[in-house]
């Protein structure tokens, strides 16, 4: 679930300031400020536009950001902790997968298509569990129907044509039986909701899902979203078998919940709210921008790459992209791009997509300094998981100031005598020196070993002084 951005202020509803933003990826990316500050803008001025007049509002175009740096330096990351921070439609593409119109592969539009989905399913699961007591209650319900049945079952036998002449007489038999059968259903339900049947089996029927585009000729690959189209339609037209499975009560419970939640909620009402949250809070980030921009001779791919950029355009412009749930409308939708242009220059983008991109911002490379801090400040610093994953061996790992400083010092060596993959290199070196620890824990329980400089002097040095540093690319 996407952590909410809004938070309560009296009775109003307060977004976050982009002091407030740039703080919290503070806690995950270490430097780049100028890339989180144009970030933080972008996403008050998100907040700020739905304040204006609804005239004015419509005139406010979204300043698109187009962030320049070489790789492992925080750009993907800037984006992926954006997603988890903002509580509004995210998806993270990259440009190299996308194919001019004509040629076999993914069209541009469908980012636009996965935006759509993810915020369907946002609103989905916030409306579930506003539904969940109501649900789970149904399912306890549904459960005891399979467990013991409400209706008492009659005999099939001589007997049931004296109930057919004599149904008063009949239904006094019955009294008893069915006085005998709610109370057991009482009974039953305090257990179920203390947990005690919990590994019990029962048989339910369960719908069968059938796979994808099975059955439906010409649908495959380069059909962008028109397979998915065809096979809704289909599948709603036809109802889905059910069959008859066998598991254990608190999987049933858990499935039976998900199916009473799902008939609780309005998916008309889901669909137009996720909607409005696309077209006036929907971001997307374009990663690998700069792969779709090189010059060429005009033949071959490079016809294809410039293809690519024609059909961006209109829908970074503002246009209207057909999907399953109707028109949608990218005139308002943030678009965030990034590439390291090691090769090709933003220059080298057509004129007009750099128009619409018209903040730029560049990124530093990481020094030693900057993986130090890495290494050791933010929430999910390498060093932290490493600690905690041996932690579950019964292994202790400690990281001494002068170690950390040395693993900094050889990574950023690795980087500059291989090929700088920035902050991706820790991973590498970290894996490298840890290798013997995480092989060996399971026989080191109760062991506490402590990573100082002289420790990762003996693991790396003879690697960065032979340069033999193919365990290092990636």
């Amino acid at each position: 679930m996407f952590k909410n951005i809004f938070r309560k202020k009296g009775n109003e509803e307060e977004f976050l300031t982009p002091k407030q933003i740039v703080e919290e990826l503070d806690k995950y990316i270490v430097g780049q400020q100028e890339a989180k500050k144009a970030v933080a803008i972008a996403l008050r001025n998100r907040w700020r536009r739905q304040k204006l007049p609804e005239e004015m509002k419509e005139e406010v175009a979204p300043k698109n950001i187009i962030m320049i740096g070489p790789t492992g330096v925080g750009k993907t990351e800037i984006a992926r902790r954006l997603a988890k921070l903002v509580n509004a439609p995210f998806v993270k593409v990259e440009a190299t997968k996308f194919t001019e119109v004509g040629y076999v592969g993914r069209d541009v539009e469908s980012m636009i298509r996965d935006l759509v989905e993810i915020a369907v399913n946002m609103v989905k699961e916030e409306k579930i569990e506003e539904v969940k007591v109501k649900a789970r209650e149904l399912a306890y319900e549904r459960l005891l129907d399979y467990l013991i049945p409400e209706e008492p079952q009659k005999p099939q036998s001589i007997e049931s044509l004296f109930d057919v002449f004599l149904p008063s007489q009949s239904k006094k038999k019955e009294e008893p039986l069915a006085r005998e059968i709610k109370k057991e259903r009482k009974r039953y339900l305090t257990l179920l909701k203390e947990g005690k049947l919990d590994e019990e089996e029962v048989e339910i029927p369960v719908t069968v899902e059938t796979p994808a585009n099975i059955g439906v000729i010409g649908i495959g690959p380069g059909m962008g979203g028109d397979a998915g189209n065809i096979q809704d339609l289909l599948s709603s037209l036809f109802p889905k078998p059910k069959k008859i499975r066998k598991m254990k009560v608190k999987e049933a419970l858990r499935y039976l919940e998900q199916e009473e939640a799902q008939k609780l909620i309005d998916m008309d009402e889901v669909i137009k709210e996720a909607i409005n949250r696309v077209e006036n809070h929907g971001i997307v980030f374009i990663d690998e921008i700069d792969k779709v921009a090189a010059k060429g001779s005009g033949k071959g791919p490079d016809v294809s790459r410039e293809g690519v950029q024609r059909d961006l355009l209109p829908i970074v412009e503002g246009s209207k992209v057909p999907t399953k749930y109707g028109l949608i409308k990218t005139d308002h939708i943030l678009f965030i791009a990034a590439g390291a242009f090691h090769i090709a220059k933003p220059s080298d983008l057509l004129p007009e997509l750099q128009g619409r991109f018209p903040i730029r911002v560049e990124l530093k490379p990481l020094t030693k300094e900057d993986f130090i801090k890495i290494l050791t400040e933010p929430k999910n610093a390498l060093t932290k998981q490493y600690t905690e994953l041996l932690k579950t061996e019964g292994v202790e790992i400690e990281f001494t100031e002068d170690g950390i400083e040395e693993i900094a010092r050889m990574a950023e060596e690795a980087n500059t005598k291989a090929e700088n993959i920035g902050a991706r290199r820790l991973h590498t070196v970290l894996e490298r020196l840890l290798e013997d620890i995480s092989f060996n824990a399971p026989d080191m329980k109760g062991q506490k070993v402590i990573i100082n400089r002289e420790y990762v002097r003996e693991k790396l040095g003879n690697i960065i002084e032979d340069e033999d540093l193919t365990r290092y690319i990636l």
